[in-house]
């Protein structure tokens, strides 16, 4: 008897809101919320890498550890938009480019040279997210950065390095799959990540 293990396995494509933990059990608050409440997933569904809890965009979830490993790899893109405090140089765009220094565990780590790159406007498929702020407290600007790595909160760690602290950040891409078209909240199930 033939049986083929990866459909025993269930993937799904999530648009993160602002304001969710990208887990399923959290003992410490109560008052947090966690993905489960977005959808009823199957037990054992874990996120492959993770976005905070201010954080929003593209998560993937699985019921299959292998798959999640290979995601978290540095094979796989990551793209982030990212709303931050000022009007960005195009010198702190190139010092991210080159790679920057961060605190990673304790450590000072450097981080892989990337792309980015400012955008001249938010792109509206992303949606409006939480308020922010108004023009009254000082321009903003947008940067898409796309990294082959993922540490802890490196993007926001990587912005506020330049100068420029991140206000809002949402991954838009991993690998070949874009949240282009999805709504926030939505789940989507696949038959393969």
């Amino acid at each position: 008897m033939n049986v083929n293990l990866e459909q025993s396995h269930r993937h799904f494509i999530l648009y993160k809101p602002h304001g969710y933990i990208s887990q399923f059990i959290y003992e410490k608050k109560r008052t947090k919320k966690k993905l489960g409440e977005l959808y009823d997933f199957p037990e054992g569904t874990m996120a492959i890498g993770r976005l905070d809890e201010n954080s929003e965009g593209l998560l993937f979830l699985t019921t299959d550890g292998m798959t999640s490993e290979s995601v978290r790899s540095a094979h796989y893109e990551k793209e982030y938009y990212a709303q931050v405090d000022g009007d960005i140089t195009e010198s702190a765009i190139e010092e991210m480019r080159n790679g920057v220094l961060i605190g990673v565990k304790g450590e000072k780590y450097m981080t892989k040279p990337c792309v980015a790159e400012k955008l001249l406007e938010k792109p509206d498929w992303i949606g409006e997210g939480r308020r922010i702020r108004d023009e009254r407290h000082g321009p903003t600007s947008w940067v898409r950065l796309v990294l082959t790595e993922g540490k802890f909160r490196q993007v926001r760690k990587m912005t506020a390095y330049v100068g420029f602290p991140t206000l809002r950040l949402v991954r838009v891409r991993i690998g070949a799959i874009s949240l282009e078209g999805m709504k926030v909240g939505e789940v989507i199930e696949v038959d393969k990540l």
